[in-house]
């Protein structure tokens, strides 16, 4: 009796299985049910992973009041700087439409490098009735890390909170730095978004994890092999595992633990990262992309009540 293989096998989770338009993700969903006004979100660059010991306080765990040893990313955030804000209104259809933008006219020399110098006005309105949302533009200063580079990157965050306060949380932070420990509190859950590590051209074995055909299969092992009438149509369907290019996609893992805001770094070089010299985060568990790709946190928008811990003592 012949082996019976299953070429068409492979996850169907995310497609398509196609590079990413940009080297930071797109935030579609944000978690903006806070009363007090504040950015959604933060910003930070991979630097890599360690372990770290903490006491488990959970008393439901099984491992309650004993010293665990959890692997943990380390994220550095420099401070991030206003761009400019962003009034919407709404449609006909209930869609948000970009109706005003007041750019910040205190920038860093550094944003040049990102976008041309703009000669819009720089007015912000005296009343935010008519709008239906306000969001801000903010851009990284990689300038303050020790990776190389000077190119910002520039994003759009959710604020929370009512119009009016949103409003003056504009005004008083325009010519200020945001901080990460202004924004974001140790111990709470986060939703990590990042495009993954870039491995090139990859084989179906590697890219859909399809089992490798019997030793003695005519012409190839480690291909699909006859795809039948699935190709009558002069075209094969997504549906089955082919060799193509793999990784450089946007991914989002959901509630991550963080475990530790340390605002006075002390870490050495970390690998090809370098030294850190900025406030940095410990998350628990792995984090998508490399060393160096920047990394966006915001608040979880879909949080695990089990998961939700205060933040431990580190030992």
């Amino acid at each position: 009796m012949p082996t019976k293989r299953f070429p068409r096998s492979g996850s169907m989770q995310f497609w398509p299985r196609k590079r990413s338009k940009r080297e930071h993700a797109r935030i579609r969903a944000w978690n903006d049910n806070k009363p007090e006004v504040n950015l959604c979100g933060f910003a930070g660059y991979k630097v890599g992973m360690t372990s770290v010991f903490y006491l488990n306080t959970k008393k439901t765990s099984p491992s309650y009041g004993e010293n665990l040893s959890v692997p943990c990313t380390i994220i550095e955030c420099p401070a991030l700087k206003i761009y400019s804000a962003r009034f919407y209104k709404k449609t006909n259809i209930n869609n948000l439409r970009l109706a005003k933008e007041c750019l910040n006219p205190k920038m860093d020399k550094e944003i040049l490098r990102r976008v041309p110098k703009s000669k819009k006005t720089h007015k912000l309105p005296e009343s935010v009735d008519e709008f239906a949302e306000i969001r801000l533009n903010v851009y990284t200063q990689p300038k303050l890390t020790g990776i190389g580079k000077k190119k910002p990157e520039i994003f759009e965050v959710v604020l929370s909170g009512k119009k009016e306060d949103q409003l003056t949380y504009i005004k008083e932070h325009l010519d200020k730095e945001i901080n990460v420990h202004d924004v974001l509190k140790a111990g709470q859950l986060l939703d990590a978004h990042a495009i993954t590590t870039g491995k090139g051209f990859a084989g179906a074995i590697k890219r859909f994890g399809i089992k490798r055909k019997f030793a003695k299969s005519e012409k190839s092992i480690r291909t699909p092999g006859s795809l039948g009438p699935w190709k009558a149509q002069q075209h094969i369907m997504y549906r089955v595992a082919h060799a193509g290019r793999m990784g450089y996609h946007t991914r989002t893992d959901y509630n991550k633990w963080l475990v530790k805001i340390e605002t006075q770094p002390e870490l050495e070089p970390v690998g090809h990262y370098g030294r850190v010299k900025n406030p940095y985060l410990l998350i628990k568990g792995s984090i998508p992309g490399p060393k160096k790709r920047l990394i966006k946190l915001i608040t979880a928008v879909r949080p695990n009540k089990r998961k939700e811990v205060p933040a431990p003592t580190l030992k």
